[in-house]
């Protein structure tokens, strides 16, 4: 493997542009409590391949959807573990993120000039409960039907705007077809695209603020 990578660096050039990103001073106090934010961007990206895997054989239909999450279950080579893979690890990443987010406030990392970062930081964790949310739905059964509808129906309760914002977001007034494509959308799509700019301006303003270490 050493040998591929080299003949690669040979050709993309890639160890000389990173080297600054990827070795640097740590300050003083750093653990391994440290890397739950880390532990927390592998959670995601195990939740995006397995995602994609999963997508070649999930319908987003109403008259399909949970046949097909059967038959990813049951038919599909290795789906049963491609799917565990993708539930285990949006578990993962709701752990590591919470837990990251406790360390970054006990070491009071969140102060300026970091300010920025922590709320790109509680953003990615909105973000994470949503695309956990918006994927419960696309099994289809019994469990996440109701689920979503009572999850939904919460927005109702929000003075004046609430039954307008519980029709948008279930694309019609009761659960149905159209709320599985508008969730299966959010979740394939629009979430991941939105964590993915969070991400990247949170590891950016890392970069460029650095890692504040234990007080």
């Amino acid at each position: 493997m050493g040998r591929v990578f080299d003949w690669l660096d040979e050709k993309f050039k890639i160890k000389a542009p990173h080297k600054r990103f990827l070795q640097r001073r740590l300050p003083p106090g750093i653990n391994y409590f440290y890397c739950l934010g880390g532990a927390a961007f592998t959670s995601y990206l195990l939740l995006f391949i397995s995602g994609l895997l999963l997508s070649l054989y999930y319908v987003p239909s109403e008259m399909e959807a949970y046949e097909s999450i059967v038959r990813i279950q049951n038919e599909v080579h290795l789906g049963w573990l491609i799917r565990s893979i993708h539930k285990w690890s949006a578990t993962f990443l709701i752990v590591f993120i919470l837990s990251h987010t406790l360390r970054v406030f006990i070491s009071r990392a969140y102060k300026s000039p970091k300010e920025l970062n922590w709320i790109v930081g509680c953003l990615t964790l909105v973000g994470a409960f949503a695309s956990g949310f918006t994927g419960y739905l696309l099994p289809w059964d019994q469990k996440a039907y109701w689920a979503t509808t009572v999850g939904t129906s919460m927005a109702s309760t929000i003075p004046l705007a609430g039954r307008h914002l519980m029709y948008i977001i279930r694309g019609g007034m009761d659960v149905g077809g159209a709320t599985l494509i508008r969730f299966y959308s959010f979740h394939v799509l629009w979430l991941p695209i939105t964590m993915a700019a969070l991400l990247w301006a949170h590891f950016h303003m890392i970069k460029r603020l650095g890692i504040k270490g234990r007080l």
